[in-house]
């Protein structure tokens, strides 16, 4: 959205959110339509990221399957070498394709160091060979001796099927990764969701979750009418049957889900109470940043000894991408 803002090609439609209560009913996507303190747009979808877990991988490496409330970190962590003793990659996912990976550096990010800095990170305002960086890769460290060994050379579909076979305990995922588990064979019974463990304790729990948003072009003809066609868009009831549609969620907080898919459930209720929303690594930074940084992230995840190296190459990257 920002390059959109910054070229003035989008109406400032803070009137819409002001007058129709948005600031409430749409509030954990408040954040990511702000551009110097006004809206751009209104989110009328979105779908959850987070931990999708097999329960009997669970079961077979002698763990104890999370609860609606997950886990935190250091189990989470200490459980992980259960799993390598059982023979179960702990967290599997496939960074062929580089994106997957950028999932996981997100979660660090914000559950180290929190969203305001991982914003400030993808708008180039924070270097890369930060203290405050090493910080995320340190916690990303600690993981990373437990991911499917071969993740460079996999795609996402391939670290799905792990966690289908109970090959991996825990996989990084979007919410649309439920169909292909479910076309693999998994069920709503061993088939579990989580939200990322809190790292830092007491930073408020943000999530990443690609939006798709309306937004109303500066040279429009009638903008009085697409104003009303926002504010309809962006209420309740509009998104409840939207949604119900396209399998997705509704960003506003007042509307409904489909009370016999848990996973859609847990996501509403995970989204519509998070303190912000990250669009994703790619969506956050410009493209030659994220390239390159999902790249570093890959190289880290593979050689966690190159770090320093990684970070001087990002920082290079940043001085001739935010100029």
């Amino acid at each position: 959205m920002a390059p959109f803002v910054n070229a003035g090609q989008f109406l400032d439609v803070t009137d819409v959110w002001d007058g129709n209560g948005l600031n409430d009913s749409l509030a954990s996507a408040a954040a990511s339509m702000t551009i110097d303190g006004k809206k751009w747009g209104v989110p009328y979808t979105y779908y959850q990221w987070g931990i999708y877990f097999n329960k009997d991988a669970y079961k077979a490496a002698g763990v104890e399957a999370p609860g609606p409330e997950g886990v935190d970190w250091a189990t989470f962590i200490a459980n992980c070498e259960k799993f390598k003793a059982a023979g179960i990659d702990c967290l599997t996912t496939g960074t062929k394709a580089l994106w997957p990976g950028a999932g996981i550096f997100d979660y660090m990010s914000l559950r180290t160091n929190g969203y305001e800095w991982h914003m400030d990170l993808t708008a180039g305002k924070i270097a890369w060979t930060d203290d405050s960086v090493r910080a995320v890769f340190a916690e990303l460290g600690k993981l990373q001796p437990y991911v499917t060994a071969n993740h460079a050379a996999i795609d996402w579909q391939d670290a799905a099927a792990l966690l289908v076979q109970g090959k991996a305990a825990n996989y990084v995922m979007g919410n649309f990764a439920v169909a292909t588990f479910k076309e693999g064979g998994m069920t709503n019974d061993n088939l579990g969701f989580m939200a990322f463990p809190e790292i830092t304790p007491g930073i408020p729990r943000s999530e990443d979750a690609p939006t798709d948003t309306i937004h109303i072009p500066a040279g429009a003809a009638n903008p009085a009418d697409a104003k009303l066609f926002l504010a309809y868009v962006a209420s309740a009831d509009a998104q409840t049957k939207l949604n119900a549609a396209i399998g997705q969620l509704p960003t506003n907080k007042n509307s409904t889900v489909p009370q016999d898919d848990p996973f859609l459930v847990s996501g509403f209720q995970m989204l519509s109470t998070a303190h912000a929303l990250s669009q994703f690594f790619d969506r956050d930074a410009p493209a030659e940043m994220a390239k390159a940084g999902m790249e570093g992230i890959q190289q880290f995840l593979v050689q966690p000894e190159e770090l320093d190296n990684i970070l001087a190459r990002l920082e290079q990257v940043r001085g001739q991408v935010y100029k």
